[in-house]
């Protein structure tokens, strides 16, 4: 029997007190299903979802799982029915792995909604392995722009910004507000650039670093989370883990403004912020919340396409696999510029 290496979740844990929760495993290699194709792993981004999974905020449905969702590699074998595919093809996986295909957000090409929408490395096993198993049809080509490495946190970071963008509305704004600056927002700024051009991007970031990476990338201005802008935007766009930048985006929108949470989960160590939501100060003047929920294979590859359009190449930071305890660390501790990708095989 072949084997491969993962970093396996076996318990639900908080950081805090287990700063290696993964550990690192021979496991045999899977065998693909019908209409699934065996993908032999090259590279896999880390996303702070894998923190909301190892903390139980978005809990995995069993233990033990292999987590990531950001997965680049090639084609390893195609199992019965798998069409689209051929071995030899590079693809990338992300963190829609299966959909229904017949219930009506599917049919309205909301397949992101579907009750039976499955999660990579959460529902089922992701990218932080040599080699990992999914259905033909959610396996996407990746442009040969991109190299192994920069293609994988496209596939998430790059895919929900897209996304998050989308649902924004840009064309109707003038000033795009981002709060939190990490894989995604880097990305999204670089977008909105591109394709908005006469769109101010204003940037909200608790670190210094990152708002001089965020000036570096072209944003119009960028302050603390809690200062004010020179004007309120239009939109906001929150990629953060926490509460506080939703209250602050709150106050510092404008009148008719729309606030997007680009979160799969908020973390509780600053709830009590949500106390402070004042309605004329926060929600009045037709103020809206939008979330964002998942990603359709429409959104990926659509980014894809753009991605490769703009020539786009995300700030990396690159793990081996072994190291994939210390990339999540990091990103619990908001030690970002830019996204982390886990090299592997």
């Amino acid at each position: 029997m072949e084997t491969m290496k993962a970093m396996v979740l076996s318990r639900l844990c908080d950081l805090s007190e287990n700063p290696e929760p993964l550990s690192l495993k021979e496991l045999p290699i899977p065998e693909p299903r019908d209409g699934e194709v065996l993908i032999r792993v090259s590279a896999c981004g880390v996303c702070h979802t894998e923190l909301d999974e190892i903390e139980g905020r978005t809990p995995p449905p069993r233990l033990p799982v292999i987590p990531g969702h950001q997965v680049v590699g090639r084609v390893a074998a195609c199992g019965p029915d798998a069409r689209g595919c051929r071995e030899g093809d590079r693809v990338g996986v992300a963190w829609i792995s299966s959909a229904c295909g017949r219930c009506r957000y599917c049919r309205a090409g909301l397949e992101n909604l579907c009750r039976e929408f499955r999660a990579t490395g959460r529902d089922a096993d992701g990218g932080y392995a040599e080699y990992m198993t999914v259905p033909a049809g959610f396996a996407h080509p990746i442009p040969r722009t991109f190299s192994d490495i920069a293609a994988a946190p496209l596939l998430c970071a790059g895919a929900v910004g897209y996304r998050s963008l989308r649902l924004a509305a840009p064309e109707r704004r003038k000033i795009l507000g981002l709060t939190g600056f990490g894989a995604s927002a880097h990305l999204v700024l670089q977008m909105a650039r591109h394709r908005f051009p006469a769109l101010a991007v204003f940037v909200f970031a608790r670190s210094q670093g990152q708002r001089v990476f965020a000036r570096d990338l072209g944003a119009a201005w960028a302050g603390d989370t809690a200062d004010a802008p020179p004007e309120p935007p239009d939109v906001i766009i929150d990629t953060t883990p926490a509460w506080t930048p939703v209250v602050e985006g709150l106050k510092r929108l404008a009148p008719g403004g729309r606030l997007v949470i680009n979160a799969i989960g908020k973390e509780d160590g600053d709830k009590e912020r949500l106390l402070d939501l004042d309605y004329p100060a926060h929600l009045w003047m037709e103020k809206e919340i939008k979330s964002v929920a998942n990603v359709t294979r429409k959104d990926v590859a659509e980014f894809l396409s753009l991605a490769a359009e703009m020539e786009l190449q995300p700030e990396v930071q690159v793990f081996p696999l072994a190291d994939a305890n210390q990339a999540l660390m990091e990103l619990r501790t908001r030690k970002i510029r830019g996204a982390k990708v886990l090299e592997i095989g």
